[in-house]
């Protein structure tokens, strides 16, 4: 079966959805310990996060790139991801989903979050057809987000240790299967439109 071109695919369960992040110890160490996000993380600053847990590995290097030592699996409420994506703007035009590039510029002026589709990556982080979801929050969202939107945080770098060391040895059956188990969300209408995600269905997609 095809996997859409835009699709968001995550783990969740009723009332939450799992994102990841990656940070320095003085980062994400604090967060551990807290539950939530607290100084020296700046909440002024667009924070990033990305419901793909391989592209993650490619962002942060499997956890090896320098000031994203510690992978983090923030696990929010439905409610806060889907709020976002249904104020999010693009960061680039899509002649498709705004009516001219002033509408966008517009968009993409008043909304507090950015949406990216970026290509999905394999368990050796190749790049594959279709697309991963990354969403900037700033302003509002990004304070939402760490007031009300986060329910826990985990560190989960030994996980993301394990299967890269699982990639290394050619293990990749192993790898895959030791990935969290992420699956097609359930996207309202209302959010899926506003970041151009495709239509799909329990059969496959539709475009």
């Amino acid at each position: 079966m095809s996997v859409p071109q835009r699709q968001v695919r995550a783990l969740f369960t009723t009332s939450t959805v799992t994102v990841y992040q990656a940070y320095a110890p003085g980062i994400a160490l604090p967060a551990v310990a807290a539950g939530r996000f607290v100084p020296p993380f700046k909440r002024d600053r667009m924070t990033w996060i990305k419901p793909s847990f391989r592209w993650m590995m490619y962002r942060c290097g499997w956890g090896t790139k320098p000031g994203q030592e510690h992978v983090l699996a923030v696990e929010m409420t439905r409610d806060g991801f889907e709020w976002a994506l249904e104020n999010a703007c693009l960061s680039h035009y899509v002649r498709d989903l705004y009516p001219d590039q002033r509408a966008w510029q517009e968009r993409l002026r008043v909304s507090p979050v950015r949406v990216q589709w970026d290509p999905e990556r394999s368990i050796r982080l190749a790049p594959l057809p279709h697309r991963s979801l990354q969403m900037g929050l700033s302003g509002v969202a990004a304070q939402r987000y760490v007031d009300e939107w986060i329910v826990g945080i985990t560190d989960v770098t030994g996980l993301a240790h394990r299967v890269h060391d699982l990639v290394r040895q050619g293990r990749d059956d192993e790898a895959t299967a030791a990935l969290p188990p992420e699956s097609a969300y359930p996207l309202p209408p209302a959010a899926r439109d506003a970041v151009g995600a495709s239509e799909w269905d329990a059969v496959g997609a539709t475009e």
